[in-house]
């Protein structure tokens, strides 16, 4: 049971961060620095990033009854959003519009640090992370279900930080028509969970 849920939060968090995207991005906002610079904004990134997703896991329910809003209610906002996401992986607008943010701070000389913005948030630490994580810990609660679910997110924001490191590499090995189909299969699945969790959402509020 718990081996299910390490994997289902897993797919979740690898779907919505997508680290495989996150390398081209990360190549293309780099291009300018030195190893040492990529490297330091790599790690910059994810810890940044780690920190935004820990405090919306660990308060994120808190800050939803401050604002008066029920967690059924989040599920479905949050389902709906993760669908959104969805469909722009499966027709590829959700790169396209990466690469417009990349560009415009490319052709913006004196920005250098892209670890902050954009690639902590909103690239790592985006929408769907947050609501993923969010979602993920209202739906199992208890120290042992919470920390499969952390652990689930370590390993891709690790992941995320080695493909960071790797960008250059991963690039040349992948290529432009890989990384395309891997960013639409990953779409289709995104799709699927964020359907679930509407339906829990919409279950739990008329049937519960």
């Amino acid at each position: 049971m718990m081996i299910e849920l390490f994997l289902s939060a897993f797919i979740t968090f690898f779907v919505v961060i997508d680290p495989p995207g996150c390398a081209p991005i990360y190549a293309s906002l780099t291009k300018g620095a030195n190893a040492a610079q990529r490297r330091n904004m790599a790690w910059r990134a994810v810890i940044v990033a780690s920190g935004i997703l820990l405090v919306f896991a660990l308060f994120g329910e808190q800050l939803l009854g401050a604002l008066h809003i029920e967690l059924n209610s989040f599920r479905i906002a949050g389902g709906i959003m993760l669908f959104l996401i969805a469909i722009e992986m499966v027709f590829e607008k959700r790169t396209e519009r990466r690469e417009e943010r990349a560009q415009k701070i490319i052709d913006t000389p004196e920005i250098e640090d892209v670890s902050v913005f954009p690639m902590a948030m909103p690239m790592i630490a985006g929408p769907g992370s947050i609501a993923s994580v969010m979602l993920l810990m209202s739906q199992n609660t208890g120290i042992d279900r919470a920390s499969i679910i952390l652990a689930a997110l370590a390993t891709v924001l690790v992941l995320t930080l080695l493909a960071l490191l790797a960008a250059g590499p991963i690039m040349r090995v992948l290529g432009a028509n890989a990384e395309a189909v891997i960013t639409r299969l990953l779409g289709v699945l995104l799709a699927a969970l964020a359907a679930q969790f509407v339906i829990d959402g919409l279950r739990a509020s008329f049937l519960g």
